[in-house]
């Protein structure tokens, strides 16, 4: 079974589409864009608003936690309200809040425009690829494919749009990204029917209760160390840097590039011939030791490592959700509400710590912490090897997530 590309299903189908996948699609691909959209302007905004790094990185952190906690309520609006309900009320939240975020005055106010944008977002991305899968033509392969091609191009073009409408005015990306959801409100509507809704409905206690099976638990605590060192990149580098909006846009638009290539292309790949495991704990590992060149080293270093950082984070994303949706008997919308409740916490705290331990020791620091986290995430990974290992070695490739999850939507 390993030895199977998960891509033939899809390769010749991906393109042959209906207009609502296409519509969702294309939402999903600016609602990746938001995560990494602020990056290239946290120095122009934090300028602008006369604010600190420490507060500046909290528009992850509000978002973040939000979106935690949303992962308790998406699957138990969506078996009510149906799909495309639940989309367009995440859209609808989206285009608000990121509309208000552009009109801040304060870093408090745009800290707060974030964490309902957060919650937008969830609703969102929780629930698109299920919709696509369900509406897709081709057979699941290609409606994954496409999502997660979605996902890569969203998270690779989000610090370019960022840096480009921000270069004028760090407002502009926030009332661009509420342009791009609004048109994308407006083409679901249009394109997309109601999907049936599921048969029994998930209450808001289904995934913690999830997260009673060891491996699950196992799983979602060594992505939360995981994590914690994924957002010390996304949210802190941007300072350390110290670049202007374009050249630190263009950065991330590698990172994202090689973010979105290792996910789709490598990790499958990687997996069949080595094993989920081996390839998680490698790429852990070597995570770290890019973490400590990347703190350590000159500002070219500073700048390759981040670029190459991509590459085990797209690796670690993949195997991550892949582990969680095939480690337990647990539906697997609710085995990834579990697990992704666990890991965006760890989202939610990286920006907000890496900037005051900079300040409580030096820049260097941070990213010792974070390669600590991310060796953490590998040891744990070896130490519960047992409770993980039949289902690693059994989860298909990129299949697994075809029950409405993804490395990012949950």
């Amino acid at each position: 079974m390993q030895g199977e590309d998960p891509f033939d299903e899809g390769a010749t189908s991906i393109l042959r589409q209906p207009k609502a996948v296409w519509a969702t699609a294309g939402a999903s691909v600016v609602a990746f864009m938001g995560i990494g959209l602020v990056d290239p302007i946290l120095p122009s905004i934090a300028k602008g608003l006369d604010a600190t790094p420490s507060q500046v990185s909290l528009l992850f952190t509000s978002y973040f936690l939000i979106t935690a906690v949303a992962m308790l309520v998406t699957g138990f609006v969506s078996s009510r309200i149906g799909g495309k309900k639940t989309l367009l009320a995440g859209l609808a939240l989206v285009v608000v809040f990121a509309a208000l975020s552009g009109t801040s005055a304060s870093v408090g106010e745009l800290v707060g425009f974030r964490a309902g944008w957060g919650l937008g977002n969830a609703l969102f991305v929780s629930t698109a690829l299920a919709v696509i899968v369900g509406a897709a033509a081709g057979g699941s392969a290609a409606a994954i494919l496409l999502y997660e091609a979605a996902l890569g191009l969203g998270m690779a073009c989000g610090p370019l749009v960022g840096a480009l409408l921000g270069n004028a005015s760090w407002r502009y990306p926030f009332f661009g990204t509420a342009a791009l959801m609004a048109i994308g409100f407006v083409c679901i509507s249009a394109f997309l029917r109601e999907q049936p809704k599921p048969a029994r409905k998930t209450s808001l206690l289904d995934p913690v209760k999830a997260l009673g099976h060891g491996g699950l638990a196992s799983v979602a605590g060594s992505a939360f160390f995981y994590n914690y060192a994924f957002f010390t990149i996304l949210a802190f580098t941007p300072f350390v840097l110290d670049m202007t909006p374009y050249k630190s846009g263009a950065v991330f638009f590698a990172w994202g590039l090689l973010l979105a290539v290792f996910s789709v292309f490598v990790a499958p790949r990687l997996q069949a011939r080595f094993g989920s495991l081996k390839v998680l704990g490698a790429s852990l590992v070597l995570f770290a030791a890019d973490l400590l060149i990347l703190g350590y080293g000159d500002h070219v270093a500073a700048i390759v490592c981040t670029i190459v950082s991509g590459a085990f984070i797209g690796m670690n994303n993949t195997v991550y959700t892949e582990l969680a949706l095939g480690v337990s008997d647990a539906p697997r919308p609710v085995a990834s509400a579990g697990y992704n409740f666990v890991r965006w916490f760890a989202a939610a705290a990286a920006p907000y710590l890496a900037p005051k331990i900079e300040e409580w020791t030096d820049v260097h620091i941070p990213f010792v912490v974070a390669a600590v986290a991310a060796v953490a995430g590998a040891l744990i990974v070896r130490v519960r090897r047992s409770a993980l290992t039949h289902e690693a070695e059994e989860v298909q490739p990129r299949h697994a997530t075809e029950d409405g999850v993804s490395a990012f939507a949950g």
